[in-house]
């Protein structure tokens, strides 16, 4: 991983065409599995909403996986799935809440 986060950004521009707004449901929550992550950085490269950052706990393979930036909240999520699609371990995933769900929190 010799270049930095920022220089192999290389952000594709969602088209114009595609609303994030109106692909937006009810309330989601985003999973990390850690222990399956392996600091690969593309859940955070390539979400549209840029709501994730490389964390500072190590998990048991020795790598960070991706944590919320700060001032961030799952509502910023698009919803658009694509960090589940992207993550070659399968190391994260959106899960849509219930409406039991969504009040016990």
């Amino acid at each position: 991983m010799g270049q930095s986060l920022e220089r192999r950004r290389k952000k594709p521009e969602w088209p114009a065409f595609v609303d994030l707004e109106k692909l937006k449901g009810p309330d989601s929550q985003v999973y990390i599995i850690k222990d399956k992550c392996k600091e690969c950085e593309w859940c955070i490269i390539y979400c549209p909403e840029e709501i994730l950052e490389t964390g500072e706990e190590i998990n048991v393979k020795g790598y960070r996986p991706p944590v919320l930036k700060e001032g961030k909240t799952f509502d910023d999520c698009a919803e658009c799935h694509f960090c589940e699609l992207i993550c070659p371990e399968f190391a994260i995933y959106v899960k849509l809440l219930e409406e039991s769900d969504a009040e016990d929190e």
